[in-house]
């Protein structure tokens, strides 16, 4: 009998020390998975959902000892949001660098002590990496569920899990949607890199995690009455038809508006799928008009926006923004920089729009587009210049429009003061401003080669 006992003891250590972990290969080895998982596992096999890994536990011959399923996490779970810290809207753009632990299957026969923990400790170690190559982001806390009933979570706390309480009973039946099951779990959590909980609630994430919030469809987060006061400003705008269906152009307006303030893409495509977005109540709010057979207020179409983007009077659309701007930060201050810069527009195909900033303080003067044929931004700006209000403004704009005639326009015509660049290629400019001001004393600090070498 006690030589029986070592040599089990030896067979346990054995399967320990050999187990290792990789993710599954093909679909007729996740079949395996949800067959295994069916019939020895208390919860049964199960439907994952969003980005999803399974993993297997073998042996050196390649005999399975245990299988894993990780996914999407939960949606709302209280005690992790209170844990990391996160606000409601990064949790949205930010959940998926958590992945959940649903399952976790020690097959029959190979119950020994401390394989779990291997296994677990195993997977862990390599499942931000293998999430990488498979979603193209990596993960930085993953989570699970004990059923206090069944466990007490020994496997998990030996793991360096943290326990963060309990759940309040809910159950995912599909992708977003819950249903109240009565049977609260302990939720335990852990951090797979070095301050992971930091990292989730910081202001921006660095840049190995970005691309997760990359990939979340933007939200418009404004109840239907913050809408409203935005929706009256651009009532100012004409329509461009003379016969106006379900969507009146300002509420075209507001919708691109919502997509800019929300951080979404504004081209065609993406404003109607951020337009379906919408709920009901925010597409009445901007102005949308109910179809009578569905009693429903529809979203718009593509060729839609198409028409919108092509027909509508910029400079009515531009006076409506300044208004709108008024009334939310005040009126723009008279003082400071006025900066101009050419910028090429996202997924434009190189189309350019030349817009004035106040300096330091954000605030929109105005802006005009940059024609695609040969003529420059240089006619663009003096035409900007010429219709905003920069009395006593020091109006600022880079090499390409270091010249007289930009620089008459500023002072003799638009009451400012310049400040524009002089670059090396710009030799007779640049001669006549060293002689001009040759005994000027620097305005910057001296480059490191001038420094005093006794001065650190």
């Amino acid at each position: 009998m006690k030589t029986k006992l070592v040599e089990l003891s030896a067979r346990e250590q054995r399967i320990v020390d050999t187990v290792q972990v990789r993710p599954v290969r093909t679909s007729a080895e996740r079949n395996r998975c949800l067959r295994l998982l069916g019939r020895h596992h208390y919860l049964g096999a199960l439907q994952a959902v969003g980005e999803q890994m399974f993993y297997v536990a073998q042996g050196p011959g390649g005999g399975w000892r245990g299988v894993l399923v990780f996914c999407s996490a939960a949606r709302h779970l209280r005690p992790r949001d209170r844990w990391i810290g996160w606000t409601s809207e990064q949790r949205r753009r930010r959940l998926g660098l958590v992945a959940n632990n649903a399952r976790f299957l020690i097959l029959p026969g190979f119950h020994a002590p401390n394989l779990a923990t291997r296994v677990l400790r195993l997977t862990l170690d390599r499942i931000s990496e293998d999430w990488q190559r498979q979603y193209g982001h990596p993960l930085a806390l993953v989570e699970t569920f004990v059923d206090p009933e069944q466990f007490q979570g020994t496997v998990y706390r030996a793991g360096g899990w943290q326990e963060l309480g309990m759940t309040r009973g809910f159950g995912r039946v599909g992708r977003d949607f819950y249903v109240l099951h009565g049977r609260p779990k302990r939720l335990f959590v852990r951090e797979l890199c070095r301050k992971a909980r930091r990292g989730l609630q910081a202001e921006h994430l660095k840049p190995a995690w970005a691309g997760v919030e990359a990939k979340v469809a933007p939200r418009c987060p404004h109840p239907a009455r913050e809408l409203r006061s935005l929706v009256e400003h651009l009532k100012s705008v004409e329509d461009y038809r003379t016969r106006i269906g379900r969507y009146p152009v300002w509420s075209l307006l507001a919708l691109v508006a919502l997509a800019y303030l929300c951080d979404g893409p504004r081209g065609q495509k993406d404003l109607k799928k951020f337009a379906q977005r919408l709920s009901q109540g925010q597409r009445h709010a901007l102005g949308i008009r109910r179809d009578p057979r569905t009693r429903r207020y529809p979203a718009p179409s593509q060729p839609t926006f198409c028409r919108l983007l092509q027909k509508v009077s910029a400079e009515q659309v531009e006076a409506a923004i300044l208004a709108f701007q008024a009334q939310v930060r005040g009126p723009a201050p008279c003082e400071g920089v006025a900066a101009l810069d050419g910028k090429a527009l996202k997924r434009s195909g190189g189309e350019m729009i030349l817009s004035a900033v106040s300096m330091p303080d954000l605030y929109y003067l105005g802006s005009a587009p940059v024609p695609t044929d040969k003529t420059n931004e240089i006619p663009v700006a003096r035409e900007l210049i010429d219709r905003l209000d920069l009395e006593g403004r020091l109006v600022g704009l880079d090499a390409l429009h270091t010249q007289m005639e930009t620089a008459g326009r500023i002072v003799q015509e638009a009451g400012g003061d310049y400040l524009l660049t002089v670059k090396d290629n710009q030799k007779g400019i640049r001669q006549t401003v060293q002689q001009m001001l040759a005994g000027t004393p620097a305005s910057f600090s001296p480059s490191a080669s001038d420094a005093d070498p006794g001065v650190d």
